[in-house]
Protein backbone atom coordinates (compact mmCIF):
# COMPACT_ATOMS: atom_id res chain seq x y z
CA UNK A 1 0.00 0.00 0.00
CA UNK A 2 3.02 2.28 0.52
CA UNK A 3 4.04 1.66 -3.08
CA UNK A 4 0.44 2.05 -4.31
CA UNK A 5 -1.28 4.81 -2.31
CA UNK A 6 -4.52 4.36 -4.23
CA UNK A 7 -4.81 0.71 -3.18
CA UNK A 8 -6.44 -0.70 -0.09
CA UNK A 9 -5.85 -4.33 0.85
CA UNK A 10 -8.47 -6.07 2.97
CA UNK A 11 -7.55 -9.50 4.32
CA UNK A 12 -10.07 -12.04 5.60
CA UNK A 13 -8.74 -14.91 7.69
CA UNK A 14 -10.36 -18.28 6.96
CA UNK A 15 -9.62 -21.49 8.93
CA UNK A 16 -7.79 -23.94 6.68
CA UNK A 17 -10.26 -26.77 7.30
CA UNK A 18 -13.07 -24.52 6.05
CA UNK A 19 -11.20 -22.88 3.17
CA UNK A 20 -11.97 -25.39 0.41
CA UNK A 21 -15.72 -25.25 0.94
CA UNK A 22 -15.71 -21.48 1.33
CA UNK A 23 -13.90 -21.05 -1.98
CA UNK A 24 -16.20 -23.58 -3.68
CA UNK A 25 -19.28 -21.71 -2.40
CA UNK A 26 -17.86 -18.37 -3.56
CA UNK A 27 -17.15 -19.79 -7.02
CA UNK A 28 -20.65 -21.25 -7.31
CA UNK A 29 -22.24 -17.95 -6.28
CA UNK A 30 -19.82 -15.93 -8.43
CA UNK A 31 -19.01 -13.90 -5.31
CA UNK A 32 -15.29 -14.53 -5.20
CA UNK A 33 -12.58 -12.43 -3.61
CA UNK A 34 -9.95 -10.86 -5.83
CA UNK A 35 -7.19 -13.14 -4.53
CA UNK A 36 -7.15 -16.27 -2.41
CA UNK A 37 -4.67 -18.73 -1.03
CA UNK A 38 -5.50 -22.06 -2.66
CA UNK A 39 -4.24 -25.46 -1.55
CA UNK A 40 -1.84 -26.92 -4.10
CA UNK A 41 -3.98 -30.03 -4.61
CA UNK A 42 -7.09 -27.90 -5.23
CA UNK A 43 -5.76 -26.05 -8.25
CA UNK A 44 -6.97 -28.58 -10.82
CA UNK A 45 -10.46 -28.61 -9.34
CA UNK A 46 -10.92 -24.83 -9.28
CA UNK A 47 -9.20 -24.25 -12.62
CA UNK A 48 -11.71 -26.64 -14.23
CA UNK A 49 -14.61 -24.45 -13.06
CA UNK A 50 -13.24 -21.58 -15.13
CA UNK A 51 -13.15 -19.38 -12.04
CA UNK A 52 -9.38 -18.85 -11.96
CA UNK A 53 -7.63 -16.25 -14.06
CA UNK A 54 -4.59 -17.45 -16.01
CA UNK A 55 -1.27 -16.08 -14.81
CA UNK A 56 -0.46 -13.14 -17.12
CA UNK A 57 2.47 -13.67 -19.47
CA UNK A 58 5.58 -11.88 -18.30
CA UNK A 59 4.26 -11.21 -14.80
CA UNK A 60 6.84 -13.39 -13.16
CA UNK A 61 9.71 -15.72 -14.07
CA UNK A 62 8.69 -19.26 -13.26
CA UNK A 63 12.36 -20.29 -13.18
CA UNK A 64 12.65 -18.23 -9.97
CA UNK A 65 10.58 -20.84 -8.14
CA UNK A 66 11.32 -24.41 -7.14
CA UNK A 67 10.09 -26.57 -10.05
CA UNK A 68 7.87 -28.77 -7.88
CA UNK A 69 6.20 -25.69 -6.42
CA UNK A 70 5.59 -24.07 -9.80
CA UNK A 71 4.14 -27.31 -11.17
CA UNK A 72 1.32 -27.08 -8.62
CA UNK A 73 0.03 -23.96 -10.40
CA UNK A 74 -0.12 -25.58 -13.83
CA UNK A 75 -3.20 -27.32 -15.17
CA UNK A 76 -2.97 -28.75 -18.68
CA UNK A 77 0.10 -26.67 -19.41
CA UNK A 78 -1.32 -23.32 -18.24
CA UNK A 79 -0.50 -21.57 -14.96
CA UNK A 80 -3.32 -20.27 -12.77
CA UNK A 81 -1.40 -18.63 -9.95
CA UNK A 82 1.97 -18.34 -8.27
CA UNK A 83 3.43 -20.44 -5.44
CA UNK A 84 3.19 -18.49 -2.17
CA UNK A 85 4.80 -20.80 0.35
CA UNK A 86 6.07 -24.37 0.21
CA UNK A 87 6.70 -27.29 2.47
CA UNK A 88 8.38 -30.58 1.81
CA UNK A 89 9.04 -33.69 3.89
CA UNK A 90 12.26 -34.95 5.45
CA UNK A 91 13.26 -37.70 7.85
CA UNK A 92 13.39 -36.56 11.48
CA UNK A 93 15.61 -38.83 13.55
CA UNK A 94 16.95 -39.00 17.08
CA UNK A 95 20.69 -38.40 16.80
CA UNK A 96 21.37 -39.72 20.31
CA UNK A 97 19.45 -42.94 19.65
CA UNK A 98 21.11 -43.32 16.27
CA UNK A 99 24.53 -43.10 17.95
CA UNK A 100 23.45 -45.69 20.50
CA UNK A 101 22.33 -47.92 17.63
CA UNK A 102 25.67 -47.54 15.87
CA UNK A 103 24.36 -45.27 13.12
CA UNK A 104 26.97 -42.63 12.37
CA UNK A 105 25.36 -40.88 9.39
CA UNK A 106 21.81 -40.41 8.11
CA UNK A 107 20.47 -43.01 5.65
CA UNK A 108 21.11 -42.30 1.98
CA UNK A 109 19.11 -45.10 0.34
CA UNK A 110 16.31 -47.58 1.02
CA UNK A 111 18.62 -50.24 2.41
CA UNK A 112 20.27 -47.83 4.83
CA UNK A 113 16.88 -46.51 5.96
CA UNK A 114 15.71 -50.03 6.74
CA UNK A 115 19.00 -50.76 8.54
CA UNK A 116 18.63 -47.62 10.67
CA UNK A 117 15.05 -48.46 11.59
CA UNK A 118 16.05 -52.01 12.55
CA UNK A 119 18.99 -50.85 14.66
CA UNK A 120 16.87 -48.17 16.36
CA UNK A 121 14.30 -50.76 17.39
CA UNK A 122 16.66 -53.55 18.39
CA UNK A 123 19.33 -51.49 20.18
CA UNK A 124 17.47 -48.57 21.75
CA UNK A 125 14.13 -50.07 22.76
CA UNK A 126 12.08 -47.79 20.48
CA UNK A 127 8.66 -49.20 19.65
CA UNK A 128 8.95 -47.74 16.16
CA UNK A 129 12.40 -47.65 14.64
CA UNK A 130 10.89 -45.57 11.84
CA UNK A 131 7.26 -44.51 12.15
CA UNK A 132 5.20 -44.38 8.97
CA UNK A 133 1.57 -43.40 8.73
CA UNK A 134 -0.51 -46.62 8.58
CA UNK A 135 -3.29 -45.32 6.38
CA UNK A 136 -6.03 -42.80 7.21
CA UNK A 137 -6.35 -39.28 5.82
CA UNK A 138 -3.20 -37.92 4.24
CA UNK A 139 -1.19 -41.14 4.24
CA UNK A 140 -0.84 -40.79 0.46
CA UNK A 141 1.58 -37.94 1.16
CA UNK A 142 3.88 -40.39 2.96
CA UNK A 143 3.59 -43.10 0.30
CA UNK A 144 4.05 -41.07 -2.88
CA UNK A 145 7.67 -40.08 -2.19
CA UNK A 146 8.62 -43.77 -2.11
CA UNK A 147 6.70 -44.30 -5.34
CA UNK A 148 8.57 -41.46 -7.04
CA UNK A 149 11.86 -42.73 -5.61
CA UNK A 150 11.14 -46.06 -7.30
CA UNK A 151 10.46 -44.29 -10.59
CA UNK A 152 6.66 -44.51 -10.57
CA UNK A 153 4.58 -42.13 -12.68
CA UNK A 154 1.04 -41.66 -11.37
CA UNK A 155 -0.44 -41.02 -14.81
CA UNK A 156 0.32 -41.86 -18.41
CA UNK A 157 -1.26 -39.35 -20.70
CA UNK A 158 -4.87 -38.99 -19.55
CA UNK A 159 -4.94 -42.40 -17.82
CA UNK A 160 -3.91 -43.44 -14.32
CA UNK A 161 -0.85 -45.62 -13.84
CA UNK A 162 -1.17 -46.63 -10.19
CA UNK A 163 -0.61 -50.36 -10.71
CA UNK A 164 2.82 -50.07 -12.29
CA UNK A 165 5.68 -52.35 -11.17
CA UNK A 166 7.37 -49.27 -9.66
CA UNK A 167 4.32 -48.40 -7.56
CA UNK A 168 3.99 -52.01 -6.43
CA UNK A 169 7.66 -52.05 -5.43
CA UNK A 170 7.21 -48.87 -3.39
CA UNK A 171 4.10 -50.21 -1.66
CA UNK A 172 5.90 -53.44 -0.83
CA UNK A 173 8.82 -51.52 0.69
CA UNK A 174 6.43 -49.31 2.70
CA UNK A 175 4.52 -52.36 3.94
CA UNK A 176 7.73 -54.10 5.02
CA UNK A 177 8.20 -51.67 7.91
CA UNK A 178 4.93 -52.91 9.38
CA UNK A 179 5.50 -56.58 8.56
CA UNK A 180 8.89 -56.45 10.28
CA UNK A 181 7.55 -54.62 13.33
CA UNK A 182 9.58 -51.49 12.65
CA UNK A 183 6.52 -49.23 12.67
CA UNK A 184 3.38 -49.50 14.82
CA UNK A 185 -0.20 -49.25 13.58
CA UNK A 186 -1.92 -48.27 16.82
CA UNK A 187 -0.36 -44.90 17.68
CA UNK A 188 -2.61 -41.88 18.17
CA UNK A 189 -1.77 -39.51 15.26
CA UNK A 190 -1.52 -36.66 17.75
CA UNK A 191 1.17 -38.40 19.78
CA UNK A 192 4.05 -38.04 17.31
CA UNK A 193 5.96 -35.40 19.28
CA UNK A 194 5.41 -37.14 22.61
CA UNK A 195 6.56 -40.54 21.31
CA UNK A 196 9.61 -39.06 19.59
CA UNK A 197 10.68 -37.01 22.59
CA UNK A 198 10.19 -40.00 24.90
CA UNK A 199 12.41 -42.17 22.69
CA UNK A 200 9.66 -44.59 21.77
CA UNK A 201 10.04 -43.51 18.12
CA UNK A 202 13.44 -43.37 16.48
CA UNK A 203 12.49 -41.54 13.29
CA UNK A 204 9.52 -40.30 11.29
CA UNK A 205 8.67 -38.24 8.19
CA UNK A 206 7.28 -34.73 8.43
CA UNK A 207 7.51 -31.14 7.29
CA UNK A 208 9.28 -28.04 8.63
CA UNK A 209 6.59 -27.26 11.20
CA UNK A 210 7.90 -30.06 13.39
CA UNK A 211 11.17 -28.23 14.04
CA UNK A 212 9.41 -25.66 16.21
CA UNK A 213 7.00 -28.16 17.75
CA UNK A 214 9.78 -30.47 18.91
CA UNK A 215 11.89 -27.66 20.31
CA UNK A 216 8.89 -26.24 22.13
CA UNK A 217 7.62 -29.51 23.61
CA UNK A 218 11.01 -31.07 24.18
CA UNK A 219 12.54 -28.01 25.82
CA UNK A 220 16.04 -26.56 25.40
CA UNK A 221 17.77 -29.82 26.32
CA UNK A 222 16.06 -31.69 23.47
CA UNK A 223 17.12 -29.35 20.65
CA UNK A 224 20.43 -31.17 20.17
CA UNK A 225 18.92 -34.64 20.24
CA UNK A 226 17.34 -34.66 16.79
CA UNK A 227 18.20 -33.76 13.22
CA UNK A 228 16.64 -33.96 9.76
CA UNK A 229 17.85 -35.87 6.74
CA UNK A 230 17.17 -35.82 3.01
CA UNK A 231 14.76 -38.46 1.76
CA UNK A 232 16.51 -41.69 0.71
CA UNK A 233 17.35 -42.65 -2.84
CA UNK A 234 15.35 -45.47 -4.34
CA UNK A 235 16.10 -47.01 -7.72
CA UNK A 236 15.53 -43.73 -9.53
CA UNK A 237 15.61 -40.71 -7.22
CA UNK A 238 15.49 -39.24 -3.72
CA UNK A 239 12.23 -37.39 -4.26
CA UNK A 240 9.97 -35.98 -1.57
CA UNK A 241 6.47 -34.52 -1.53
CA UNK A 242 5.97 -30.78 -2.03
CA UNK A 243 2.91 -29.03 -0.68
CA UNK A 244 2.01 -25.56 0.45
CA UNK A 245 -0.25 -22.92 -0.98
CA UNK A 246 -0.66 -20.97 -4.23
CA UNK A 247 -2.06 -17.49 -4.73
CA UNK A 248 -4.82 -17.39 -7.33
CA UNK A 249 -6.78 -14.51 -8.85
CA UNK A 250 -10.45 -14.99 -9.74
CA UNK A 251 -12.07 -13.96 -13.02
CA UNK A 252 -15.09 -12.64 -11.13
CA UNK A 253 -12.92 -10.48 -8.89
CA UNK A 254 -13.57 -6.76 -9.21
CA UNK A 255 -9.91 -5.75 -9.24
CA UNK A 256 -8.10 -8.31 -11.37
CA UNK A 257 -5.28 -6.07 -12.58
CA UNK A 258 -4.57 -4.76 -9.10
CA UNK A 259 -4.89 -8.30 -7.74
CA UNK A 260 -2.13 -9.58 -10.02
CA UNK A 261 0.03 -6.61 -9.10
CA UNK A 262 -0.50 -7.51 -5.44
CA UNK A 263 0.34 -11.17 -6.11
CA UNK A 264 3.54 -10.15 -7.91
CA UNK A 265 4.53 -8.04 -4.88
CA UNK A 266 3.88 -10.99 -2.54
CA UNK A 267 6.14 -13.11 -4.75
CA UNK A 268 9.15 -10.80 -4.38
CA UNK A 269 12.09 -12.48 -2.59
CA UNK A 270 12.22 -9.83 0.12
CA UNK A 271 8.47 -10.12 0.74
CA UNK A 272 8.65 -13.90 0.95
CA UNK A 273 11.63 -13.72 3.31
CA UNK A 274 9.76 -11.26 5.53
CA UNK A 275 6.70 -13.53 5.50
CA UNK A 276 8.88 -16.43 6.65
CA UNK A 277 10.04 -14.29 9.58
CA UNK A 278 6.42 -13.71 10.58
CA UNK A 279 4.94 -17.14 9.90
CA UNK A 280 7.83 -19.65 9.44
CA UNK A 281 6.18 -20.68 6.13
CA UNK A 282 9.02 -21.55 3.76
CA UNK A 283 9.49 -19.36 0.65
CA UNK A 284 8.62 -20.81 -2.75
CA UNK A 285 11.05 -18.48 -4.54
CA UNK A 286 14.66 -19.64 -4.56
CA UNK A 287 16.22 -16.20 -4.11
CA UNK A 288 14.35 -15.68 -0.83
CA UNK A 289 16.47 -18.47 0.66
CA UNK A 290 19.44 -16.10 0.63
CA UNK A 291 17.90 -14.43 3.68
CA UNK A 292 20.34 -14.77 6.64
CA UNK A 293 17.71 -16.37 8.90
CA UNK A 294 17.20 -19.19 6.42
CA UNK A 295 20.87 -19.60 5.51
CA UNK A 296 21.96 -19.83 9.13
CA UNK A 297 19.69 -22.73 10.12
CA UNK A 298 21.14 -26.14 9.10
CA UNK A 299 17.76 -27.87 9.33
CA UNK A 300 16.11 -25.31 7.07
CA UNK A 301 19.01 -25.61 4.63
CA UNK A 302 18.26 -29.33 4.39
CA UNK A 303 14.61 -28.56 3.63
CA UNK A 304 15.77 -26.09 0.97
CA UNK A 305 18.01 -28.73 -0.60
CA UNK A 306 15.15 -31.25 -0.65
CA UNK A 307 12.95 -28.78 -2.54
CA UNK A 308 15.23 -29.25 -5.54
CA UNK A 309 13.85 -32.80 -5.76
CA UNK A 310 10.25 -32.63 -4.63
CA UNK A 311 7.09 -33.40 -6.57
CA UNK A 312 3.36 -32.89 -6.32
CA UNK A 313 0.51 -35.10 -7.50
CA UNK A 314 -1.08 -34.32 -10.86
CA UNK A 315 -3.19 -31.15 -10.90
CA UNK A 316 -6.46 -32.85 -11.80
CA UNK A 317 -9.94 -31.87 -10.59
CA UNK A 318 -10.64 -35.20 -8.88
CA UNK A 319 -7.37 -35.56 -6.99
CA UNK A 320 -9.00 -35.29 -3.53
CA UNK A 321 -11.17 -38.33 -4.35
CA UNK A 322 -8.18 -40.24 -5.72
CA UNK A 323 -6.22 -39.41 -2.57
CA UNK A 324 -9.00 -40.82 -0.38
CA UNK A 325 -8.93 -44.07 -2.38
CA UNK A 326 -5.15 -44.33 -1.95
CA UNK A 327 -5.48 -43.67 1.79
CA UNK A 328 -7.95 -46.54 2.08
CA UNK A 329 -5.64 -49.00 0.33
CA UNK A 330 -2.62 -47.88 2.35
CA UNK A 331 -4.51 -48.65 5.54
CA UNK A 332 -5.38 -52.13 4.31
CA UNK A 333 -1.77 -52.63 3.22
CA UNK A 334 -0.40 -51.70 6.64
CA UNK A 335 -3.00 -53.33 8.86
CA UNK A 336 -3.76 -56.59 7.06
CA UNK A 337 -2.08 -59.19 4.88
CA UNK A 338 -3.18 -57.46 1.67
CA UNK A 339 -0.43 -57.73 -0.93
CA UNK A 340 1.19 -54.71 -2.51
CA UNK A 341 0.10 -55.90 -5.96
CA UNK A 342 -3.52 -56.19 -4.85
CA UNK A 343 -3.40 -52.74 -3.23
CA UNK A 344 -1.94 -51.20 -6.39
CA UNK A 345 -4.56 -52.92 -8.54
CA UNK A 346 -7.35 -51.66 -6.27
CA UNK A 347 -5.96 -48.12 -6.39
CA UNK A 348 -5.88 -48.26 -10.17
CA UNK A 349 -9.41 -49.64 -10.42
CA UNK A 350 -10.87 -47.05 -8.03
CA UNK A 351 -8.99 -44.16 -9.64
CA UNK A 352 -10.11 -45.24 -13.12
CA UNK A 353 -13.73 -45.42 -11.99
CA UNK A 354 -13.48 -41.92 -10.45
CA UNK A 355 -11.68 -40.49 -13.47
CA UNK A 356 -9.47 -37.43 -13.66
CA UNK A 357 -12.43 -35.07 -13.88
CA UNK A 358 -10.68 -33.23 -16.70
Amino acid sequence: MKENPEAKVNVTAVPWDAAHQKIANAVAARQTPDVSLVGTTWMGEFAKTGALDRTPDGLIDKASFYPGAWDTTEVKGASYGIPWYVETRLIYYRTDLAAKAGITSPPKNWDELKAMATAMKEKTGAKSGFYLQPGKTGSWQSVLPFAWQAGAELTKGDAFNLNSPEMTEALSYYQSFFKEGLSVTDMDPGATEQEFIAGRMGAFISGPWHIGLLKEKGGPAFADKFAVAHMPTGKKAATSFVGGGDLAVFKDGKNRDAAWKFVAWLAKPETQAKWYGLSTDLPAMKQAWDDPKLRADPMLKTFGAQLDDAKSPPAIPNWEQIAAAVDDQVEQLCKSDRSAADAAAAMQQKATSIGTGA
